[in-house]
């Protein structure tokens, strides 16, 4: 049984290990991307307050914000952060993901959030295989590949999980330690059966994970696993009509947040939008949000439901994310992921160099 585990950990290793390193490896350069941002775009999310105490209302400074920006664009979100300091950031209906972001004391636009080539390009060889699809959700060679890959690395840390297990505590000691006077083999060796076996676990988190953006199939049966039905979702091109821009009554907003506020005395962030409002708790790691509903020319709270109380379906996004991210534990959890990712990324070279070095031996010998 071992020896037919050893065969197909190294059949399916060889043809898609180069993938396996390249989707690893750009994985490991998008775990702290978030973090990465913030320290070089430092004024961005930080707003002096100028001798100000208070920051200004939703209306008032959407009013003033107005002024500064183009009137084609349509705002549809405000995001106000529960820290004093921080800036305060608008999404708007006609500009995709970009959020521009405002000094809450003063008003004034201090610029959209900034896109960084080399994490645009980890993204789009980590999910496509540098072949990204036109639009969301359709289907490219890239991600076929990427795919299949993920599908594969799988099944190669099962079985390799399988051919590592020890027959004795002395073989187990050896394959828990790299040794390093024993030659170059013996090291490369050691490497890829002791790193591997450390990593295992959160690879395999991240390939469960990861592969239920690559195959509708997977994703039904993952959610089904959970006891939860996938939320369907609108064909490509059809949206419901978002909401006049006049329609908008942004003084609800002010007594919507001030309501809201009154209720929770520390929170991570309210995202205000037409009638409904998401107040992210203070987390190290998952997002947490309580959902708002509240009446759109008022402002009067009309329903809140807490994050405990909501259906898993709605959740089971966020957590897959948290999961394949390792955002669900904070920074301790994203090192461990980072290095998990690395050590992946390494498996494939390692084992090429093993495989290759068997090979020639076998060679020498049959000569």
């Amino acid at each position: 049984m071992r020896k037919l585990f050893s065969r197909l950990h190294l059949w399916l290793s060889v043809p898609t290990g180069i993938f396996i390193t390249l989707i690893c490896l750009s994985g490991a350069a998008l775990v702290f991307e978030q973090e990465i941002k913030n320290a070089l775009n430092r004024g961005l999310y930080i707003s002096d307050t100028k001798g100000r105490q208070n920051r200004m209302p939703p209306s008032q400074l959407i009013a003033v914000v107005k002024k500064q920006i183009p009137d084609s664009l349509r705002i549809s979100e405000l995001r106000i952060p529960g820290k004093e300091g921080k800036s305060y950031s608008l999404s708007f209906e006609n500009a995709g993901k970009r959020r521009l972001f405002v000094n809450p004391y003063t008003g004034e636009v201090k610029g959209w959030d900034r896109n960084y080539s080399f994490f645009t390009t980890m993204r789009k060889l980590h999910r496509w295989l540098m072949d990204a699809p036109p639009q969301k959700g359709e289907k490219t060679a890239g991600k076929m590949i990427v795919g299949i890959s993920t599908l594969v690395m799988t099944l190669i840390l099962i079985s390799g999980l399988i051919i590592w297990i020890p027959r004795s505590l002395k073989m187990l000691r050896q394959r828990l330690a790299v040794k390093t006077g024993k030659g170059r083999y013996r090291f490369w060796h050691d490497t890829h059966v002791a790193l591997g076996f450390y990593a295992t676990l959160l690879l395999l988190v991240m390939s469960l994970t990861g592969l239920t953006w690559s195959f509708g199939w997977y994703r039904t049966a993952f959610y089904s696993v959970f006891g939860v039905e996938q939320q369907r979702q609108r064909p490509a091109g059809k949206h419901p009509k978002p909401d006049k821009q006049q329609e908008y009554d942004f003084t609800a907003w002010d007594k919507a947040l001030s309501e809201i506020e009154s209720r929770y005395d520390d929170y991570e962030s309210v995202s205000l939008s037409a009638a409904s409002a998401k107040i992210t708790a203070e987390s190290s790691g998952l997002k947490k949000q309580d959902a708002v509903k509240f009446n759109r020319h008022s402002g009067e709270i009309e329903q809140i439901t807490d994050y405990a109380e909501q259906p898993l379906s709605g959740k089971m996004k966020g957590l897959i994310y948290s999961l394949h991210t390792g955002s669900w534990g904070g920074t301790a959890t994203k090192i461990l992921y980072f290095a998990a990712s690395l050590i992946g990324a390494s498996l494939p070279v390692t084992g090429y160099y093993l495989w290759l070095k068997k090979r020639r031996k076998k060679r020498h010998s049959r000569t």
